[in-house]
C-alpha cells in the first residue's frame, strides 16, 4: 500500500497539496523487488514549472521503458513547504513511491536556468545528502546534471559528481549499465565516477583541476586521472525521428504552465541569431518524420485528454512538413474542439493564415520579436528581420482581424546606441500608424494595443556574443529610461503600453552565464544566509548576494562587464558543443562590423555541426564542399586554440 510522505495536517497547511501527491494519470509506478536502478528526476524549481519540461518527460518515459530501471519525479517543495519539511525534519521524496530521495540510486538534476542555482542546494539539503559532493559516500546517490546551464557548469561543478553534456537519450543505458556492473564488483564510488568519465559525454569535474592566471583568467586545465578527456564532446541524437518520445506523458492533476500536449517537431534552429544560445547549442537543425508526428499526436491526445497541443520547436516555421502536419491537425482536432498552439512562427501571409484557421472567432494578441529597435542593431544580432517585414506582417495582422500586439526588445545588445533604442519607440508608433491605416474607423473595435516589453541583454556561453561586455545595473535602468521616455515623444504613445524587467537579477544571471569554479562559494554562502526561489522576484534577496560576493572577495565586473581578449580560454571551453569557437569569433567580428550571415538553410557557414553528419547538414551542401570534413578541419584548429513568439 502506497503511503503519502506528508500527513493529512501538512497537506491541510500548505498551498497547491496536490503539488506533493504524485499517483497523476500516467505517472509510472513499478514493483521495488525488479528493480536494480532508482533514479529521482529533479527539476529545481515549483511543480507547475518543472511539470511543464518537455525534456523531463523524455528522459522520464526513457528510463521508465528500461525494465530495471525505475525513474521518479522530484521538485522543488515551495517556500510553505520547505518551512515545514526543515521544522519536521521531513526528508525530500519522490512523487511515485514518495519515498526518500536520499534512498535512490541517482538524483539527476536538470539546469534550465542560472537563477534556479541555489534551489539545486535546496534539493540536496532537504534531502540529506552533502552539498559538497567531495563529503558524499557511498550510501549517497549520485548527482547528476543535464540542460543548457550545464554547458557551464563550473559555477555549480561542486555540487555535482557528474553532468551529462548533451541530448539524453544517447547514453544513459550506458552509464546505468556500468553503475550497476561497478556496485556488483564491489567497487567503491570513487572507483564508478573514473569509469563514467570515459563514457562520451560524460564529466566528472572533482577529476579536473583548474589554475588560473594572475588576472584571474584561466591558465590550463589539468586531468588528474589518466584515460579521460581535456574535450566533452556533446552527446547528438542524429534521428530524432527513430529515438525515445512519450505518447503517455504524465498529466497534472492541478493546472500548470504548459497544460498541454507538446509535439516536439524538430531540433535546432537555421536562423543564427548572436544572441541566442539554443540557436547554437541544438545545431544542427534535425527534423522529425510528419508519420511520427500525427502517430504521436493523436496517441498523446488521446492518453491525456488534453484540450490544447503545441507544436514545439526553435523556429516552428522551418520545419519542412509544418503544412501537412496543420492540415492534419485541424482535421482532427477541430471536431474534438481542441485547440492548436503554435509558438514561434515567423511574420508572413502563411503563419497568419494558419492562425486564422487555428484560432477562435476571438484573437488574441500576436507576438512579434524584432529584438533591436533599429535596422543596423537587427543587423548586429543577425535577426534576419526587416523594417519591411515586420510593417508588413503587422498589416497582414491587423487585417486578419487582431488588434492587439505584443513586441519584444532587448536592452544593452553589443554596439547599441540612443538612436537603438529611439528605435523601439519609432518602431511600436509606425506598427500603431500602419493599424490605423489598415483598418476602416467603421471596422476599429477600438484603439490599437501595443504593448512593448523589453529584456535585459546577458551574454551566454556558447554564443558569438560570449566576448561581449554586459551592462551595469545603472546602464539597464538609463537605458529602460530612455526607452519609455521616448515612447513618450510618440504620436501614437497611447495606444503603446511600455514593460521592462528587473535590473539586479539580470546582473546576477550574467555573473552565473559565464562564471567559474570560484562561484561555487558563493552560491552555498547565498543559500545559507536563506537564497532560495531566485527566479521569482518577490524571493529574490539581491542586497543578500551582493553581501556575498563581497565577503568572498569575488568582483562581479569580471564576470560581466570587462573586456575579454580573442585569445582567453573561457570556463566552459572545455566542452565541445558541435560549434567550434575559431566560428563563434568570426560571428562576433562581423557582428561589431555590422555585417550578416545567412541562415543555414541559404547557406552552410562551416560553425563545424556538420561533422555529426545528420539533419539539414546533409541536406544542404554549398558549392560541392564536403561539410563534414571542413568541419572537421575547424574543429581541429579550434581544439588547438582552442516564449511563444512569432519572430
Amino acid at each position: 500500500m502506497r503511503k503519502l510522505a506528508l500527513k493529512d495536517e501538512i497537506l491541510m497547511q500548505v498551498e497547491k497539496p496536490a503539488r506533493y501527491i504524485g499517483n497523476e494519470v500516467n505517472a509510472v509506478m513499478k514493483d521495488k523487488a525488479t528493480i536494480d536502478v532508482r533514479f529521482a528526476m529533479c527539476f529545481p524549481d515549483v511543480y507547475e514549472i518543472g511539470m511543464s519540461h518537455l525534456g523531463i518527460q523524455i528522459i522520464y518515459d526513457m528510463l521508465n521503458q528500461f525494465e530495471d530501471v525505475w525513474c521518479e519525479r522530484v521538485y522543488s517543495p515551495w517556500v510553505d513547504l520547505d518551512k515545514i519539511m526543515r521544522k519536521e525534519k521531513i526528508p525530500l521524496f519522490a512523487l511515485e513511491s514518495q519515498e526518500p530521495v536520499k534512498d535512490f540510486d541517482f538524483l539527476g538534476i536538470t539546469l534550465q536556468y542560472e537563477m534556479c542555482y541555489t534551489n539545486i542546494l535546496q534539493i540536496l539539503d532537504l534531502s540529506g545528502i552533502p552539498v559538497l559532493s567531495r563529503d558524499r559516500n557511498d550510501a549517497d546517490p549520485i548527482v547528476i546534471g543535464g540542460g543548457p546551464c550545464s554547458y557551464n557548469p563550473e559555477p555549480v561543478c561542486d555540487f555535482f559528481d557528474m553532468f551529462y553534456i548533451g541530448e539524453g537519450e544517447t547514453r544513459y543505458r550506458e552509464l546505468l549499465d556500468l553503475y550497476k556492473e561497478n556496485k556488483a564488483s564491489g567497487a567503491d564510488r570513487k572507483e564508478f565516477l573514473k569509469k563514467a568519465a570515459q563514457v562520451p559525454g560524460i564529466y566528472v569535474p572533482s577529476l579536473y583541476e583548474v589554475t588560473y592566471k594572475e588576472d584571474g583568467t584561466i591558465d590550463e586545465r589539468i586531468p588528474l586521472e589518466p584515460n579521460i578527456p581535456s574535450i566533452i564532446e556533446k552527446e547528438l541524437v542524429k534521428d530524432v525521428t527513430d529515438t525515445f518520445y512519450p505518447d503517455k506523458p504524465v498529466v497534472p492533476f492541478i493546472k500548470v504552465t504548459q497544460d498541454r500536449v507538446v509535439l516536439e517537431i524538430q531540433r535546432g534552429c537555421i536562423r543564427g541569431c548572436r544572441f541566442c544560445q539554443a540557436g547554437q547549442l541544438y545545431r544542427p537543425v534535425r527534423e522529425r518524420s510528419l508519420e511520427m508526428l500525427e502517430d504521436y499526436a493523436l496517441k498523446m491526445l488521446k492518453n491525456t485528454g488534453h484540450e490544447e497541443i503545441s507544436l514545439s520547436s526553435l523556429s516552428s516555421s522551418d520545419y519542412t512538413q509544418l503544412a501537412p502536419l496543420l492540415d492534419f491537425l485541424i482535421e482532427n482536432c477541430r471536431e474534438r474542439k481542441i485547440n492548436i498552439s503554435l509558438p514561434s512562427l515567423r511574420i508572413d501571409a502563411f503563419s497568419l493564415d494558419v492562425m486564422n484557421k487555428v484560432q477562435d472567432v476571438k484573437k488574441s494578441s500576436l507576438t512579434f520579436a524584432p529584438e533591436a529597435g533599429s535596422q543596423r542593431l537587427r543587423n548586429v544580432i543577425n535577426k534576419g528581420l526587416t523594417e519591411e517585414v515586420i510593417l508588413d506582417g503587422a498589416r497582414l495582422a491587423f487585417e486578419g482581424g487582431w488588434s492587439r500586439v505584443k513586441l519584444y526588445f532587448m536592452l544593452g545588445l553589443p554596439t547599441e546606441s540612443e538612436e537603438d533604442i529611439r528605435g523601439i519607440a519609432e518602431l511600436c508608433n509606425k506598427i500603431a500608424a500602419v493599424y490605423y491605416e489598415t483598418v476602416p474607423k467603421e471596422k476599429r473595435t477600438g484603439r490599437v494595443q501595443i504593448v512593448a516589453s523589453t529584456s535585459f541583454f546577458i551574454p551566454k556561453p556558447f554564443t558569438p556574443f560570449q566576448w561581449a561586455p554586459q551592462c551595469t545595473k545603472e546602464d539597464f535602468l538609463d537605458k529602460a529610461y530612455q526607452t519609455r521616455s521616448a515612447i513618450s515623444d510618440q504620436l501614437n504613445q497611447k495606444s503603446i503600453k511600455y514593460n521592462w524587467h528587473e535590473t539586479d537579477a539580470s546582473v546576477l544571471e550574467g555573473v552565473m552565464a559565464r562564471g567559474d569554479r570560484r562561484l561555487n562559494q558563493v552560491i552555498l554562502k547565498a543559500y545559507e544566509k536563506g537564497c532560495m526561489y531566485d527566479a521569482w522576484s518577490e524571493y529574490y534577496k539581491n542586497d543578500i548576494w551582493m553581501e556575498t560576493f563581497e565577503e568572498c572577495g569575488i568582483d562581479m565586473g569580471f564576470y560581466t562587464t570587462r573586456i575579454r581578449t580573442d585569445e582567453e580560454i573561457f570556463p566552459w571551453d572545455f566542452i565541445d558543443c558541435g560549434v567550434t569557437k575559431e566560428f563563434l569569433l568570426r560571428e562576433w567580428h562581423k557582428a561589431k562590423e555590422e555585417e550578416t550571415s545567412p541562415n543555414c538553410q541559404m547557406k552552410c557557414s562551416g560553425c563545424g555541426a556538420a561533422r555529426f553528419g545528420t539533419g539539414i547538414c546533409v541536406r544542404h551542401k554549398t558549392s560541392g564542399i564536403d561539410l563534414a570534413a571542413k568541419a572537421a578541419d575547424g574543429s581541429k584548429v579550434e581544439r588547438k586554440a582552442l516564449s511563444t513568439s512569432l519572430i
